[in-house]
């Protein structure tokens, strides 16, 4: 990987890429820290501070996605989070409403399209969430418990709160846009890069609050056994997400005049991580809503005591099983609207192709849903582990929760991220290689 990256630094255009997808990732770093107008700055970190000492956030998720900057309540508080959700409510409508799935079906033409909506959506959601995290600062509810809470926003006119929404919902736009800057002019899929970069920025602070809060060697073995799991959880992610069960596709061969068309052999590649991490983000989202509703509602009823009790701290066997099935449910349920046998089976009897002891038309898609009910077992399972394990195993190390650096949804993405932009550098420096034709 290191020797792509020397080899690519060498190439001019390359080299240009690379360093204006470095010039964007410094722009939204840089925005992820300046705070929205009308927010009393010191305020925020005296609770931001006690936040990270209980380690029991209830905007945990979102706020890594934004690499930390939605406890900050910057200008990019919401970050990628609104876009993100908005790509998987259109991909998810796509299965629903015809006309979308007709404009998926018309190729570039359509999925422009697809994109202008997806945009349209993200601002939706930017004005819903920032409206919802202004009046969750104000109230004092996004740090329950912190003894300034109430004066994050001294000025609660209407003005005041206009602004605020205003301006995280242009700090969405914003990054919506860098991120398709690096789409289009840098290297790699530009959203995904911001994620990652959200994520990875909180990596060095948790890793050093481990260490800070040991008591072996002054922190230094909690640290160093948090490292070596983590490069253990990372040999084994990159394992998994390589993985793949090849079905072999023969096409017949045509005589068309005197030529012969025809006559290959391919493969239709089925990952055992067919969802991705879509199941683990639709899980915690899921998980978040009681605790929510908990949160915001008054009083002390049983019901309030019972979700308080066993589905806020993330350790309780009631959470840890809940959130275990319904990754494993999520996970079946993303492949089943994600890939269609049918259509892929359709596909493949229009252009002659069929696979090898398997008639065309119905049975091939009976055995596609049968393959892929198989591997999906085992991916899903490898998802509900992985999300645990922070949970789990390393609970003894800082009080490590689900938003661990090492666990569940950040090492998923970071992971698949990095593995695609190491995958683009290594094919765009391979066309760039032309020794072997000249010889």
């Amino acid at each position: 990987m290191l020797t792509a990256f020397a080899r690519a630094f060498k190439t001019p255009d390359l080299r240009k890429k690379l360093l204006f997808t470095l010039g964007i990732i410094v722009l939204y770093r840089l925005g992820s820290h300046v705070p929205v107008p009308g927010v009393d700055y010191q305020n925020v970190q005296i609770c931001v501070a006690q936040a990270q000492e209980n380690n029991n956030s209830l905007f945990g998720l979102v706020n890594m996605f934004s690499g930390g900057a939605l406890l900050q309540i910057t200008i990019f508080a919401l970050g990628i989070m609104p876009y993100i959700t908005a790509s998987i409510i259109l991909q998810l409508l796509t299965v629903v409403i015809p006309r979308l799935e007709a404009l998926k079906k018309e190729g570039q033409s359509g999925t422009a399209k697809i994109t202008q909506y997806t945009r349209y959506l993200t601002v939706a959601l930017a004005v819903l969430q920032g409206t919802g995290l202004v009046a969750t600062a104000r109230s004092g509810a996004l740090f329950s418990g912190c003894r300034v809470a109430n004066e994050i926003v001294p000025d609660r006119s209407m003005f005041t709160t206009i602004t605020m929404v205003i301006t995280m919902t242009a700090g969405t736009a914003a990054v919506m846009w860098l991120g398709e800057l690096i789409t289009d002019r840098g290297i790699g899929n530009g959203m995904s890069i911001l994620m990652f970069i959200s994520i990875a920025a909180g990596f060095p602070g948790s890793l050093w609050a481990i260490k800070e809060s040991g008591t072996l060697a002054k922190g230094w073995i909690e640290f160093g056994t948090v490292i070596v799991i983590g490069f253990v959880m990372v040999a084994l992610v990159v394992f998994v997400e390589q993985a793949q069960r090849r079905v072999p596709v023969q096409y017949a061969k045509r005589m068309i005049g005197r030529r012969s068309y025809g006559g290959t052999s391919t493969y239709i590649p089925l990952k055992v991580n067919q969802a991705g991490v879509i199941p683990v983000i639709f899980a915690s989202s899921l998980l978040y809503i009681p605790a929510l509703v908990a949160q915001f509602s008054s009083g002390t009823s049983e019901w309030k005591t019972w979700i308080e009790s066993y589905f806020v701290t993330g350790d309780h066997p009631y959470y840890i099983t809940a959130y275990f099935l319904l990754i494993v449910f999520f996970a079946f349920f993303y492949v089943a609207i994600s890939f269609n046998p049918e259509e892929v089976a359709d596909n493949m009897k229009k252009y002659g192709g069929f696979i090898p002891g398997i008639r065309a038309g119905r049975p091939t898609a009976e055995y596609l849903s049968y393959v892929l009910n198989r591997i999906t077992w085992p991916g899903s399972l490898y998802l509900g582990l992985i999300a645990l394990v922070p949970t789990m195993a390393l609970a003894s190390f800082g009080g490590a929760n689900q938003n661990f650096p090492f666990g569940g949804t950040s090492i998923l993405i970071i992971v698949g991220v990095g593995l695609e932009t190491v995958k683009q550098i290594e094919s765009q420096l391979q066309q760039r290689n032309y020794e072997g034709f000249l010889r």
